[in-house]
């Protein structure tokens, strides 16, 4: 079993002694600090971290943690912005997906292999088509159908099935549907999206067919959280890959597809892992 351990991140105004602080206060109570990042942005002016500290080395569990961390965060004017979190408690997660299964069959595949430790509840699809591989996984499938019209009825049943779960992640997998803004507010932070990285040069349908037309050289993928403004929430990873001029559209449409399974994944444990902290429409990833 890995080693348990408490994780603490916020962001505050930058200013002197903001180290010492939190390195006394966990000193103080007997912290085993085991990993430690820091990071300003001068442009801004505000300040980083995240801490992670050896459970057993704290005479109390995280709830008192997060009770006695709260003055020390409150002083250093970090207010909402600070989390102390628990690696024992195992995280859960709700996948969205349409028809594409790529970036569904990678990460189900990780997490079976043990290489992502986290807890998928269900599978939520607004067709069908990956339905079996997600019961093969042991997991819940629901179909939720959406009409070409008012969709509000379909959303307002994925909400419910994703919110019984409360979620520590909400995955757009391929998921071809614009979250409201309503659900863009309840799962910020948590909602996590991944797509190709043509935007906003090929804009709407078949982008490795217009990619490919313009002799691209470079195609990638873009991990971010999921806003109201479509597509340009705030960046967890990107990634790129070359092509040339040998490659076809299926050559790039295969590329695209591995490129966008990597970023996904790694996006997502970053994530879970408590490693990115957001500041407006930036994020910091330790």
């Amino acid at each position: 079993m890995p080693e348990r351990r408490f994780v603490i991140t916020f962001g505050c105004p930058d200013r002197t002694g903001i180290v010492a602080r939190v390195s006394s206060f966990l000193a103080d109570n007997g912290g085993w600090i085991v990993e430690a990042a820091y990071h300003t942005d001068p442009d801004t002016g505000w300040f980083f971290t995240r801490q992670e500290v050896r459970a057993d080395s704290l005479p109390f569990g995280v709830d008192e943690l997060r009770s006695r961390f709260a003055e020390v965060a409150s002083s250093l004017s970090a207010e909402s912005n600070w989390r102390v979190e628990d690696t024992e408690e195992r995280r859960r997660v709700v996948i969205l997906v349409s028809k594409e299964g790529h970036c569904l069959y990678d990460l189900l595949g990780r997490v079976a292999a043990g290489e992502l430790d986290v807890d998928v509840r269900a599978v939520i699809g607004n067709h069908d088509n990956l339905a079996d591989i997600t019961r093969a996984h042991g997991i819940p499938f629901h179909h939720v159908p959406f009409p070409a019209g008012d969709k509000a009825e379909a959303f307002a049943e994925v909400r419910k099935l994703v919110d019984e779960h409360d979620p520590h992640a909400v995955v757009l997998a391929r998921f071809m549907q614009i979250l409201p803004p309503e659900l863009c507010e309840a799962w910020s932070g948590r909602a996590i999206n991944i797509h190709h990285s043509f935007l906003p040069s090929f804009v709407g349908a078949r982008p490795y067919h217009q990619a490919h037309r313009r002799g691209v050289k470079l195609i990638g993928a873009t991990c971010h959280y999921v806003t109201a403004d479509l597509d340009a929430g705030p960046i967890i990873e990107q990634d790129v890959i070359r092509v040339d001029h040998g490659d076809t559209v299926p050559d790039l449409v295969r590329k695209g597809r591995d490129i966008e399974k990597i970023t996904l994944a790694r996006g997502l444990r970053w994530h879970l892992e408590s490693r990115v902290l957001v500041h407006g429409n930036r994020t910091v990833v330790f």
